[in-house]
Order: structure tokens, then C-alpha cells, then sequence
């Protein structure tokens, strides 16, 4: 077909590909890192299950304790509970197997939950607890502040004073302390416990006293079933035909003899201290010692046994204050040098529940 006197030129056509070409969506899209707060946590701790379980750093002897309770448990199963039930009643692996299930519970409990740690300042929060030091010490900002740096607080007719960490840039409420192994503060701070793996405070402490009690009757339970099994062979084919007979049974007594006497003292150690509702802390220190004075006197105990066990084992479990599933935000990420306590972490508590208790010691001024 022609026009003009010339042919037609055939049109060509390309395919217009429209993907991508969206305002809503860029050609070049950059997947952003997502970052935890746990993975920039100031404190020397160890995180696995990404953030759910939280250790100290030193957890050797952790797995020690793994390893005697298991190994000592699986040996009594394995060649006296199948003689005992036999001669005795099917009814003692059935306790043991409770008694193990329950020391093994409380026991990761313990080892893999927050102790009740309390979250650092943020860089404005330290920054301005210094302008209040600095007005209440009357000292310029390049000038002398006299140490050591305390509030003083009034518990149920007690005074008792607040000091302020150096490292987490708060001032510590009280019954709290900063643990030297982890490096954080802890909320009603007991001890650091290698056994378990953590350290011993407001949100771990009931399941810390369950552990040490079970496992007591744990010990007592094999000691005396592994001296009963011993017994009634002997009777049968003499003391050493016996121990021939079932040589493990000699090394769980050994481990169980060694065992029992620290477990059994220090539950009942730990009984005494939840009668009166203090703290290996304090009692170590004598904070609540008649020594120091007539009129010093334990705040905290409510002035019954009964009571004080109750508040102890089976009030309320408070919630841990620092979000350490949470996202770390950019924008408002911080680089501070990690040798005055800040991190990058301490730049996001703001956007959680992990500034509530620095505000604590301000409160507690106000309403001296």
C-alpha cells in the first residue's frame, strides 16, 4: 500500500515495562538492619532465643550444676528406682520424677529471666540529674562536688538513703545495688548467685528459694532411697556383693552427702531471711543490725512471719523494665562511649516503661 508515491514505513513498537514506575514504590529499595536492644545492652550479660533468655556472661559453673543434678537424678532411675519399686512401692520414681521435673523448672526459671535489672540513664536524663547535683551541692558546673552522692528517703519511719551509681547515672531505689559481675543495678538485689547462672533480685528471688528447697528435699529424697537400696541388697548378698552389684549407687550417695548439708543450710538461711523479709545484701552488710542503733529497725518487714512470706512468694510479679526485645530507633540512636555507662541503648529506654524508676529518686525528693 502506497501514499504519496512511497511505501509506508512499518511503525515498531517496544513494550513499556511499568513495574517499579509506582510513586509509592522505589526501584531501589534498601532493606533496613533491624537491631535489638539486647544486641547493644550496656550490661555484661549473655542473650539467646534473640533477647528471650538473659544469663551473666560467666555461666560455667551454671552448667556444672546442670551436670550434678541430671547425671546424679539419671543414675538413680537408671539402678535403684527399678529395685526400689520392685521391693518397696512403684510410688518413689513417680516422687522422684516430680521432684526432678520441679528443681529443673525453677531452676532455668531462675537462670533465664531478668533478676530486675534497672535501665541506665538516657544522655538528657544523666545530663540533668547532674544540674540538680550541682544546684543541691551549690557548685558551679566546673566546680568541686563533694562526694559521696546520696538522697535521703523515709521508708515507714526509716531513713534510708539513696546512692547514686556512677555507671547507670541514677540514683539506685532503695533495696536496689549494682551487681560488679553483670554491671547493672538490680532491684532488690540479693546476691549474685554462679550456681544459677544470674544474679538474684526482685523478679527471680521466689523461684531462686523454690529451687534451693526442692532440691534440698531432692537431695534428702535419693540420699536416703540410695542407703535404703544398699541396705536391703546387703541383706541379701552381703555389703560388698551390693556395692558390686550397683556401683553407681556409691557415687550418688558421695555427691548427695557432700550436697546435702550446704543445700539444707542454705534454704534454711533463705527461710530466715524471707521470715524477715530482708536480703542477703542486707544481712550481710547488718543494715537492719540493732548494732548500728536502738531505733534501726527493718522497714520492710511486715511484723509477722506469715506475712512476710506471703509478700515474698506469692505477691505480684512485677514486669521487667527493660525492653530488651525492642526495636533500637535510628533516629534516635545515640554513640556515647561505653566507659561513663552509655550506650546506644540508654538512648531508646524513653520510648518504654524503662524510665519509670529514674524517676523514682526525683519523686521521692519532692515529697520529702
Amino acid at each position: 500500500m502506497t501514499s504519496g508515491g512511497g511505501p509506508m514505513k512499518e511503525c515498531g513498537y517496544s513494550e513499556i515495562n511499568t513495574r517499579g514506575t509506582s510513586p509509592m514504590e522505589s526501584p531501589h529499595k534498601k532493606k533496613i538492619a533491624v537491631k535489638r536492644k539486647w544486641e547493644v545492652f550496656p550490661g555484661r550479660n549473655k542473650f539467646y532465643c534473640n533477647g528471650r533468655i538473659m544469663m551473666a556472661r560467666q555461666t560455667g559453673v551454671f552448667y556444672l550444676t546442670l551436670i550434678l543434678i541430671l547425671v546424679t537424678s539419671g543414675l538413680f532411675f537408671a539402678f535403684d528406682c527399678p529395685y526400689l519399686a520392685v521391693k518397696i512401692t512403684p510410688a518413689i520414681p513417680v516422687i522422684g520424677g516430680i521432684l526432678v521435673f520441679f528443681v529443673m523448672g525453677t531452676l532455668l526459671r531462675t537462670s533465664f529471666s531478668d533478676p530486675g535489672v534497672l535501665p541506665r540513664a538516657t544522655p538528657d536524663e544523666a545530663a540533668d540529674l547532674e544540674r540538680q547535683i550541682d544546684v543541691a551541692n551549690g557548685s558551679t558546673s566546673g566546680g568541686y562536688r563533694p562526694p559521696p552522692r546520696t538522697k535521703e528517703v523515709v521508708i515507714n519511719g526509716q531513713t534510708v538513703k539513696l546512692k547514686y551509681c556512677f555507671t547507670c547515672k541514677i540514683f539506685r531505689p532503695p533495696r536496689a545495688s549494682h551487681c560488679s559481675l553483670c554491671d547493672n543495678c538490680v532491684e532488690r538485689f540479693d546476691h549474685h548467685c554462679p550456681w544459677v547462672g544470674n544474679c538474684v533480685g526482685k523478679r527471680n528471688y521466689r523461684f531462686f528459694y523454690m529451687f534451693i528447697l526442692s532440691l534440698s528435699f531432692l537431695t534428702v529424697f535419693i540420699f536416703a532411697f540410695v542407703i535404703t537400696h544398699v541396705i536391703l541388697r546387703s541383706q541379701q548378698s552381703g555389703f560388698l556383693n551390693a556395692l558390686k552389684d550397683s556401683p553407681a549407687s556409691v557415687l550418688e550417695a558421695v555427691v548427695c552427702f557432700f550436697s546435702v548439708w550446704s543445700i539444707v543450710g542454705l534454704s534454711g538461711f533463705h527461710t530466715y531471711l524471707i521470715s524477715s523479709n530482708q536480703t542477703t545484701n542486707e544481712d550481710i552488710k547488718g543494715s537492719w543490725s540493732s548494732k548500728r542503733g536502738k531505733e534501726n529497725y527493718n522497714p520492710y518487714s511486715y511484723g509477722n512471719i506469715f506475712t512476710n512470706c506471703c509478700a515474698a512468694l506469692c505477691g505480684p510479679l512485677n514486669p521487667s523494665l527493660i525492653d530488651r526485645r525492642g526495636i533500637v530507633q535510628a533516629d534516635m540512636a545515640q554513640s556515647v562511649t561505653p566507659s561513663n555507662g552509655l550506650t546506644m541503648y540508654g538512648s531508646t529506654q524513653s520510648q518504654s516503661n524503662m524510665g519509670q524508676v529514674q524517676e523514682t529518686p526525683v519523686l521521692l525528693e519532692h515529697n520529702k
